[in-house]
């Protein structure tokens, strides 16, 4: 089976959009088309429902999914291994990281890393954070950046960058009567107070149980992806959110907002790089993964 032919079908897999997915291996959309019909003649099966609007995985196509995830990574690991007679390493990793982490922690990593490894391409993917975790589960990208998570999915390596606290934040200046400036002391305040959280993950994990622990039933007012989002609602006066302190840090918005000195203050969280630890055996995932 043609290597070219299975990095279209990813490419198709991950977009979902022909026109995306066409850019990304340079050929046009109607020799896109022409080649997933191919592969699906192939293998005697639709791997794609399309119509004028949509495009989805059928069952057929998410088992394939897998095999031409594993398949593509080897062929780079024996491409490699044969081809390689020097010590220099060459090639492509993938890398998965929030808008905050690429400020944060990215370009002087990527900085380290390009002037260790200049033979080797980052393929750089932002994003929510939230998503990083599942996206090296799922094979989509050899390494990821984000919080470290209470349990570690199984087969799943992780090493620490830095650690961030979760802050309390209010808008700078009272725009609505019951959006305070100031830390709530009573369980009665909190409990009127809009929240603006994160949809899921640590830091709305870390917020739910700072308040089951008090007893206090929140009222949410939003619940959004991306930690960037909370900071611009909360500086627009519509709630009081809980972010890390590295999201404040880079925020443009940060003089529109107010620190809450809450106390207890919630648990902080581990920020770090994610791989699969079979990932490790790559000589490119390793040599990144060396470098922290």
């Amino acid at each position: 089976m043609n290597i070219k032919l299975l990095k279209q079908f990813l490419a198709l897999a991950e977009t979902l959009h022909f026109g995306r997915a066409s850019d990304e291996c340079h050929i046009s959309i109607s020799a896109l088309s022409r080649n997933i019909r191919h592969l699906e003649d192939e293998l005697g099966v639709p791997l794609f429902n399309r119509d004028n609007r949509t495009v989805a995985l059928t069952q057929e196509g998410q088992k394939f999914l897998k095999y031409a995830r594993d398949t593509s990574s080897q062929w780079n690991l024996i491409r490699h291994e044969l081809t390689d007679n020097s010590d220099q390493l060459s090639g492509e990793i993938s890398l998965y990281g929030s808008v905050t982490a690429s400020y944060s922690f990215l370009y002087e990593l990527l900085r380290r890393f390009r002037i260790a490894y200049p033979a080797i391409e980052i393929k750089l993917r932002t994003g929510d954070p939230e998503h990083a975790i599942a996206h090296v589960l799922d094979g989509k990208e050899d390494l990821s950046i984000a919080a470290r998570p209470a349990n570690l999915p199984r087969g799943l390596a992780f090493k620490p960058i830095a650690t961030s606290p979760l802050l309390f934040i209010a808008p700078l200046e009272q725009q609505v009567p019951n959006i305070p400036t100031t830390s709530p002391t009573a369980t009665e305040e909190w409990a009127n107070i809009p929240m603006i959280l994160s949809e899921s993950g640590v830091s709305r994990t870390r917020v739910d149980e700072w308040f089951h622990q008090r007893d206090i039933a929140p009222r949410i007012y939003a619940q959004v992806t991306g930690n960037e989002a909370i900071v611009s609602m909360v500086s627009l006066g519509f709630g009081i959110g809980v972010v890390p302190k590295i999201v404040l840090d880079n925020s443009p918005l940060m003089d529109r907002i107010r620190v809450l000195d809450v106390k207890p203050e919630l648990e902080p969280y581990d920020i770090g790089l994610f791989t699969l630890k079979k990932n490790l055996k790559n000589p490119l995932v390793d040599a990144f993964w060396s470098l922290m």
